[in-house]
């Protein structure tokens, strides 16, 4: 009987859990839409990197923040 309340509550934690993980990437993805749209490039780069955060939302998100938003604040 303990197995099965055991397994319940593990099974809550790892559904919480993927809220959690859900949530940040969504903030994630959000934040550098956001970002981007507000950075000082042209408009021609900021297409391009709309873009690519739109078609590969998670490496484009974070290639966002690593490269590019130093790159727009550099100029």
């Amino acid at each position: 009987m303990s197995y099965i309340v055991d397994n319940d509550i593990l099974g809550a934690l790892g559904g919480f859990g993927l809220i959690a993980v859900l949530v940040a990437y969504a903030l994630l993805v959000l934040g550098a839409l956001v970002s981007s749209l507000t950075a000082p490039h042209s408009g021609g780069m900021k297409l391009v990197w709309l873009v690519f955060i739109i078609v590969a939302p998670f490496i484009g998100s974070l290639f966002w923040f690593l490269f590019g938003k130093r790159s727009a604040y550099a100029t």
